[in-house]
């Protein structure tokens, strides 16, 4: 029996220009509308904390309600931590939220002068912000090259055979060793738009995928 034949790479440079034109007719993923709209890396960050197992809708309603009251670690201490909770509702977990935020904007302004810390080792020193969170907050907030690895960028990374990983850790570890650094800032917001749209979990819409031709479609079982 011939040899299985090595599976080559995606051509990641036609599969992210792919994305990139497809995008105008997809939602932009919400803390990248929020952050486009001119957001300060401050409401960056409490939009991404919000964020965090809630849908977009419910982040987009909570974050306009929370930011009327409080855009700035000051005023967020001000409010207070039962305003902030009211605010914020029902966003998951909010009565946590609302004391992070709290805990946050207490460091921010004692540690760092009231400015978002802009390096990684800063960002995942407060109080619950891991690097999933911190990387968004450095490509949003700053503009900063950096890979953020939610639920989509690591399912449709395998997906696609570019990593072969088997969490988002490890999917950001391989992504930084291997993905051009000219794509770090978009490749979370056009793949999490994708897996919004088209890439979903189960099922995905593999009949109107701009990149289904180059797409090996592993773990895929059924489409549409």
């Amino acid at each position: 029996m011939a040899p299985k034949a090595k599976q080559r790479d995606i051509d990641i440079d036609g599969f992210v220009a792919a994305l990139t034109e497809a995008y105008a007719d997809w939602h932009a993923p919400i803390i990248t509308f929020i952050a486009h709209r001119g957001a300060t890396p401050f409401e960056v960050l409490v939009s991404t904390i919000l964020s965090l197992r809630t849908k977009d809708e419910v982040t987009a309603q909570a974050a306009e309600r929370l930011f009327a009251q409080a855009r700035t670690p000051d005023q967020m201490l001000k409010l207070g931590e039962t305003q902030v909770a009211r605010s914020i509702y029902p966003v998951g977990f909010y009565p946590t939220k609302a004391k992070r935020l709290m805990e946050i904007s207490r460091i921010i302004l004692d540690d760092h002068h009231g400015r978002v810390p802009d390096t990684m080792e800063g960002l995942l020193a407060l109080p619950g912000v891991g690097r999933k969170t911190a990387n968004l907050v450095l490509v949003e907030g700053y503009r900063q090259a950096a890979i953020c690895v939610d639920t989509h960028v690591h399912r449709i990374s395998n997906r696609i055979g570019y990593v072969r990983t088997k969490t988002p850790e490890q999917t950001e570890m391989a992504l930084r060793a291997k993905l051009p650094r000219r794509h770090w800032i978009r490749y979370n917001e056009l793949l999490v738009a994708f897996g919004q749209v088209i890439c979903r979990p189960m099922s995905p819409f593999c009949s109107r995928c701009p990149v289904a031709g180059m797409c090996p479609r592993i773990g895929v079982i059924k489409s549409r």
